[in-house]
């Protein structure tokens, strides 16, 4: 037996989402915990992220009487990631406990008083298919008072949404000159705010909510929190893990794990050589994670005999990046720009080739499909003057002056027709002419026929809700017209170790490494290589840390 500096039942590698989430397992059980964090900050790529968990017959679906129930969700999995021998993450066993004992985890959590919520409306990436939920499958938590975590708040990671608002609030702000609930969204900010200052008040929402909420819990529950303290290697002893050496100040540290260790420590979106391995092509410059996501623990995994898979998938997210952009720590997503009314996509011939709405990692994956045939990355946003004046860009607000930069630099292009739009970004006009003349077509018809934008839920739900018939299907016929560059960005890959439904990490023989387990980006996902909602890394990272933590304190 190895030498240990100090022992606890159970170690967890990275505090992403679902860490504290099996910390709050062991220590109802009764058994000592350390979450290990190798930045100096708490709470990983869910804290910075919009918290979302997908998390099917949920109890508050239950509450607001929205239907659904195991076997809905199943024929939804079903449909939408499938069966397939290259995604070991996805198998059928694994989805079916993943819809088992989702609402359990959001049970026990509720039960140890975490406020969660859901948002009222946000339509499944594939509604229309077999199981599918129109209102959704969301759960978020509820806003949080920071300041609750005394000084253990400057250890939780700020999110990308600094402001004291819901999620659903704030998915009601870009329309700010058109409702009325916007409007009311709107003036309930500006209370909270001054309410805040005045009663002492620090509140974050999203992500940030989400795990300071978890944080809060797992301190008052006596688990320990380490920044600082990356995990260079995990022992093992007789084919088990039996736990990891950290450096801590600079030196190396033994931490005994009597129970197990839980990687939890994020994917490999931040690691260029590694993404040049399994996703060729793709940049780290285009993602949106946290400074840890890097990929070491893949790695040391795989170095105890771990199975990998479905390595060359993402959790897809359209960007486009103005200057300066290549700074900013969440890249500006482009998904509500294209799916807009009098917006379309098109690649470097000038020519629409997919549903500019729709699953945001199906768009990504069919932009880098497309680049495979015809150049299309970047692809270009084409829209006309509407859009300018009512719809989000690049992180600016509906009708703002746009930065010089922008058009200084050829980020933004304008022109008063089509063809002199095309001669700009370098596209045939008589192509990109007739993809537009065909578009229009489309919408005076209320019918896509190419690529069926608009038939689903989801992609209305992404246009403007105050337009009629269509809310994203529109004419792009008033100048002056725009283009913008459009590149497959993520926000976290699907590839990692191979688990089964108990979490444990397996060898290529598909036998488990005893001791092991892992969740989040560091396991493959149980979603296979798509995105059947929002919150589907998020909701499986809490779960198989839910997953994980009961079953070592079973098998003890």
């Amino acid at each position: 037996m190895s030498s240990f500096d100090e022992t606890f039942d159970f170690v967890i590698a990275g505090s992403g989402g679902g860490s504290m989430c099996a910390a709050l397992v062991l220590r109802a059980a009764g058994k000592s915990v350390v979450i290990l964090e190798k930045t100096d900050l708490i709470g990983g790529t869910t804290a910075r992220s919009g918290g979302v968990m997908w998390i099917p017959n949920n109890p508050f679906m239950k509450k607001a009487g929205v239907p659904d129930s195991l076997e809905q969700a199943t024929a939804y999995l079903d449909h939408v990631v499938g069966d397939h021998n290259d995604t070991p993450g996805a198998t059928r066993a694994r989805r079916q406990a993943y819809l088992v004992e989702g609402p359990r985890m959001l049970d026990f959590l509720i039960g140890r008083g975490l406020k969660f919520s859901r948002v009222s409306n946000w339509p499944d990436y594939y509604d229309e298919a077999p199981g599918g939920s129109v209102p959704g499958r969301t759960v978020v938590a509820d806003l949080f008072d920071a300041n609750e975590l005394g000084e253990a708040k400057k250890l939780l990671r700020p999110n990308f949404l600094t402001l004291p608002v819901s999620l659903e609030d704030a998915l009601k702000l870009p329309h700010v000159k058109k409702s009325w609930a916007a409007k009311r969204a709107l003036v309930k900010m500006g209370l909270r705010i001054v309410g805040a200052k005045l009663r002492g008040r620090n509140y974050v929402t999203a992500g940030a909510a989400l795990q300071g909420r978890m944080m809060q819990a797992a301190l008052k529950a006596g688990v320990e929190l380490r920044v600082n303290a990356p995990v260079k290697e995990l022992i093992a002893e007789d084919g088990a893990v039996t736990g990891v050496v950290i450096e801590q100040e600079g030196k190396p540290r033994r931490v005994g794990a009597r129970l197990g260790v839980l990687v939890n420590a994020g994917g490999f979106a931040l690691n260029q050589q590694m993404r040049d391995t399994y996703m060729p092509g793709s940049s780290i410059g285009h993602t949106s994670v946290a400074e840890g996501d890097t990929g070491e623990m893949i790695q040391e995994m795989m170095r105890h005999g771990a199975a990998i898979a479905q390595m060359d998938s993402a959790i897809g997210s359209q960007l486009s990046l103005p200057p300066g952009a290549d700074q900013w720590p969440i890249k500006p997503g482009a998904q509500g720009v294209t799916a807009a009314p009098h917006a379309i996509l098109v690649d470097q011939s000038g020519v629409r080739y997919l549903n500019e709405g729709g699953s945001y990692t199906e768009y990504c994956n069919r932009m880098i499909e497309r680049n495979r045939e015809v150049p299309a990355i970047p692809s270009w946003a084409i829209f006309d003057n509407r859009v300018m004046g009512g719809y989000m860009i690049a992180g600016t607000m509906p009708g703002s002056k746009k930065p010089d930069a922008w058009t200084e630099q050829g980020y933004l292009h304008t022109a008063d027709t089509i063809e002199a739009l095309a001669a700009s970004i370098k596209v045939d006009p008589a192509t990109l002419a007739a993809t537009v003349e065909r578009f229009n077509d489309f919408v005076a018809k209320n019918d896509d026929e190419d690529f069926h934008r608009g038939k689903r839920a989801y992609d209305r739900w992404l246009g403007d809700p105050f337009r009629k018939p269509n809310e994203t299907l529109g004419d792009i016929s008033t100048g002056p017209f725009h283009a913008i560059p459009i590149v497959p960005g993520d926000v976290g890959t699907l590839g990692g170790v191979v688990t089964d439904d108990k979490a444990r990490v397996l060898r290529e023989d598909g036998t488990p490494i005893r001791g092991l387990y892992a969740t989040g980006v560091s396991a493959a996902s149980v979603m296979g290589r798509t995105s059947p909602g929002s919150g589907v890394n998020i909701g499986p990272a809490f779960v198989w840390g839910y997953v994980a933590a009961n079953h070592a304190v079973q098998a003890a």
